[in-house]
């Protein structure tokens, strides 16, 4: 792996979220939000993000960055290609976009379905995509606490949106059961793909075995947890008028809406 892709995955892990409002792309498409107009409703939240990213990096004041990155015109090209490449794969609720890449892996990781031309670049694509899509939910596959930490401030992010009316469901309904799903249908197969890759090494056993180790815990203490972090939400963030963190910060000229 080459020092451009090498970069290209850090600059991508720092700036993939870049400018998330803490809703999802169906609320902000939703909502008519000007980013969805934007970008077609597709993968809004993280092109947004790249566009904004990019906008910095190709800035006056980072020219000799992007100068050292990219030295050649074919350079630059192929820096934004990966970027754009590894940003857009942590849209992972996009069904074209998951089938796309599921379609690549079978052609790159299993010999029936991918040729000796074209297999070190899928591999290395995909090995790329991987790597960001494990550092955005890498919360997961790490040590319970860390879990329970990240998870904790997730569920803070969607309910504070819930309670402002963005969003048709309070989340603390579903949450046990979405982990439940995130685990089976997203991060352990992910883990399973880390490790058939061996993107890692050794630690992409570890990585598959804290998410293993974390569903489990879950499985069993999910649903009393769910119930402590909307108590826990409530005592650190809300008033006695049941107002959500947010509108109380607003200014009191904020619309009705606000409220």
């Amino acid at each position: 792996m080459d020092v451009t892709v090498q970069f290209a995955i850090v600059f991508s892990a720092l700036i993939h979220d870049l400018d998330h409002t803490g809703v999802s792309n169906f609320q902000l498409i939703k909502e008519g939000a000007r980013i969805a107009a934007l970008y077609d409703n597709k993968s809004v939240a993280e092109q947004n993000s790249v566009d904004l990213a990019w906008q910095l990096l190709t800035s006056p004041e980072y020219s000799d960055l992007l100068h050292a990155i990219c030295a050649t015109d074919d350079d630059y090209r192929r820096f934004r290609q990966l970027v754009v490449n590894a940003v857009l794969a942590t849209d992972i609720f996009d069904k074209e976009l998951v089938e796309f890449r599921n379609n690549r892996w079978k052609r790159a990781f299993h010999p029936d379905h991918a040729s000796e031309h074209d297999d070190l670049d899928l591999k290395a694509t995909i090995v790329l995509e991987h790597i960001i899509q494990t550092s955005d939910v890498g919360h997961t596959m790490q040590h319970w606490h860390m879990y329970q930490k990240w998870n904790q401030r997730l569920f803070f992010e969607m309910y504070e949106a819930y309670l402002n009316g963005r969003g048709d469901k309070d989340p603390s309904l579903g949450w046990y059961k979405g982990e439940m799903w995130f685990f089976d249908n997203y991060v352990i197969p992910l883990g399973k793909k880390l490790k058939e890759c061996k993107v890692f090494g050794v630690a992409s056993d570890e990585c598959l075995n804290y998410a293993l180790q974390n569903r489990k815990e879950w499985e069993e203490k999910g649903e009393a947890i769910v119930e402590d972090l909307v108590q826990k939400y409530k005592s650190q963030y809300q008033t006695e008028d049941d107002q959500p963190m947010s509108s109380r910060t607003r200014s009191s000229k904020g619309s009705e809406e606000d409220v």
